[in-house]
């Protein structure tokens, strides 16, 4: 029973906390922030786990030489160019931002230096895999355009909600300083809401990709089994990789929307918490 009450004292002062630091009066704002804030610690370690795994197999694998005897490199221009697709370059790159990818605006595959100049079988399936969002790209998939179109968004979305609010932070206290007036902070508002936006076109990319790499995946295994590039050993082993490849990108699907729904709590949590103080003034 003691325990029992300890926790609800506990759970109480955390709620307290987001109040005091939100500025919302509303004890169900604060609670759904303190869900929602859990959730995200929940799965942010369940991606870490994934990601842990996900390291392991790739690693494991860049050590198992693929039986077509072919670097990553020589994989990727075979299937680039035996689909005409000369004009897409392949590179090595050592960058964590970019990693293996394909680029509809630089004409690359990006291969990392484990697997570009490397025969194993995680080279195998990342140049096959890289190479055939570029075929979808040549063919005009409808959900390669989309991704295409909306790719920045999703790379500069996410870490532009808190430079908006910073902004709007300034320019209301400006505003105010030179009308001689308390900040109504509108502008904060405004730019926050802008912020929230990025956030959800971030989230439905995010979803995009998953289907652009799902297919690619799925392609990248016929090309395999046709050009007889991977035994069917290879082939199960590459299977298993994309698929902690995709658990990845559904936890990151579910991290970016429980961070859009935690945005909008904090703005409303913010505009009650003003509309309090405003009312308290008069």
């Amino acid at each position: 029973m003691s325990s029992l009450v300890y926790s609800t004292d506990f759970v109480q002062q955390l709620i307290d906390f987001i109040k005091q630091n939100t500025g919302t009066t509303s004890d169900v704002i604060a609670i759904a922030m303190l869900v929602v804030m859990a959730l995200i610690i929940v799965f942010g370690v369940i991606g870490i786990f994934i990601s842990i795994v996900l390291w392991f197999k790739y690693h494991k694998l860049n050590k198992t030489k693929n039986s077509c005897g072919m670097t990553g490199l020589e994989v990727a221009r075979k299937i680039l160019d035996d689909n005409g697709l000369e004009n897409i370059k392949v590179k090595a790159t050592g960058s964590l931002i970019w990693g293996n990818s394909y680029s509809h605006y630089f004409h690359k595959v990006r291969l990392r230096r484990f697997t570009y100049k490397k025969d194993s079988v995680t080279s195998l399936a990342m140049a096959a895999q890289k190479s055939s969002l570029a075929i979808m790209d040549k063919e005009k998939d409808p959900i390669m355009k989309t991704r295409n179109i909306l790719i920045p968004i999703q790379f500069f979305g996410p870490i532009m909600f808190l430079p908006l609010v910073i902004i709007g932070l300034l320019l209301d206290i400006f505003i105010a300083v030179s009308n001689n007036k308390e900040p109504n902070f509108l502008i904060t508002f405004i730019l926050a809401g802008v912020g929230v936006l990025f956030y959800v076109v971030a989230f439905i990319l995010t979803g995009v990709i998953l289907k652009a790499e799902t297919k690619a995946q799925a392609k990248s295994i016929e090309i395999l089994k046709q050009e007889k590039l991977a035994t069917q050993e290879e082939i199960e082993q590459i299977k298993g990789l994309y698929k902690l490849y995709n658990l990845e990108y559904v936890n990151n699907m579910i991290l970016a929307f429980l961070e859009l729904v935690l945005r909008v709590l904090q703005i409303v949590a913010a505009v009650q918490g003003n509309s309090s103080r405003s009312s308290s003034s008069d």
